[in-house]
């Protein structure tokens, strides 16, 4: 059976978090509060995203790809590729690749699932070091791009320098800088 996520956001207002959690919790939370214009902003945790608010009632954004985890196998396959999830696009290739595939175990399609999945595996932690530094950004951008030492900050974050992002952050308000770490987290090779 299917698992989803639920989306969570982060809301600020000026440099300190006042809200953290589901779509509608925020929502809830920020109902309450004094919202002058401009004063307040709201990140998906997933993304580091700025999002508009107010959001419709049961706004919830679209969901990553991976969001969606598989807890155990159907019982029994069912008949029809569209019922596995199965989607036909067009892929071009040179003859010699056609062949080649053709030649694989379980054919064509067969082959370039395996192969498109080593690729996934292979690269794994690369894209969530990247993901991570893209959100990160986004972040920073919106809430911090004023903030003393944000450019120093953003180009110790794709250098990879985890002890010259947290200096250059060290300074900015203490719930900026928890949310950034915690964006941040997968941003720096181990």
């Amino acid at each position: 059976m299917p698992t989803q996520h639920t989306p969570l956001c982060t809301a600020f207002v000026r440099h300190q978090r006042v809200a953290a959690g589901s779509y509608s919790a925020v929502a809830a939370a920020l109902a309450g509060q004094d919202l002058t214009a401009g004063a307040f902003l709201v990140f998906d945790d997933a993304t580091g995203t700025q999002v508009d608010y107010p959001w419709p009632s049961g706004y919830a954004p679209e969901q990553p790809a991976d969001a969606v985890i598989q807890e155990e196998l159907p019982a029994a396959p069912s008949v029809g590729r569209p019922k596995l999830g199965v989607v036909a696009r067009e892929v071009t290739l040179l003859p010699r690749h056609w062949e080649w595939l053709g030649q694989q175990r379980g054919g064509a399609s067969a082959a370039l699932r395996r192969l498109v999945d080593e690729a996934r595996n292979a690269s794994a932690a690369r894209d969530q070091a990247r993901q991570a530094k893209e959100a990160s950004y986004r972040f920073m951008s919106a809430i911090g791009g004023d903030l003393p030492g944000f450019e120093e900050a953003s180009r110790a974050l794709f250098a990879e320098d985890a002890a010259a992002f947290a200096t250059r952050i060290a300074h900015w308000p203490i719930d900026v800088q928890a949310y950034l770490a915690w964006l941040s987290r997968n941003a720096f090779p181990v």
